[in-house]
């Protein structure tokens, strides 16, 4: 069986099974491994991509959900850290391990997709689904309000 989707701004075409995890398509059939593969219950935020702008869990979710769909990976922000969320992730010394990191992104810029001035709150909100098992959440906050800081002046 084969699905379309856009992919990262280009038409893509996979065969796979309709009920094959997203993120398995886009690491084994497409090749981007920025997307990683944590718990594989849709509880830690690991393999977080965006699906026509949301933020989804690319574990759970099958390849059929993307069907006709705007997928975005980590890999889709830039491809030199020139995105304003990876620049205040350097700036700020986000990532530890950095295992969790392109959810982290994802689900971010998500966030600053819809509210360019969040609020701690809104921050928690958002990246709630986001396990960093190196506890950066501190880091992470102000990075992400750097960044948002950054978009706004844009």
């Amino acid at each position: 069986m084969t699905t379309s989707f856009n992919l990262n701004g280009k038409q893509v075409t996979v065969k796979a099974e309709p009920d094959t995890p997203l993120l398995w398509v886009i690491r084994d059939e497409i090749g981007l491994t920025g997307t990683k593969f944590g718990c594989g219950m849709a509880l830690c935020g690991a393999c977080t991509v965006q699906l026509d702008g949301a933020p989804i869990r690319s574990c759970q979710t099958p390849v059929s959900a993307a069907a006709g769909k705007k997928v975005a990976t980590v890999e889709s922000l830039s491809k030199d850290n020139s995105h304003p969320l990876q620049k205040a992730w350097i700036a700020h010394d986000v990532p530890q391990c950095g295992y969790c990191q392109s959810g982290q992104l994802m689900s971010a810029a998500a966030l600053l997709r819809t509210n360019k001035n969040p609020s701690d709150a809104d921050i928690e909100n958002a990246m709630s689904g986001n396990i960093c098992r190196c506890g950066t959440y501190n880091r992470i906050r102000a990075a992400i309000k750097s960044a948002a800081a950054e978009m706004r002046k844009a």
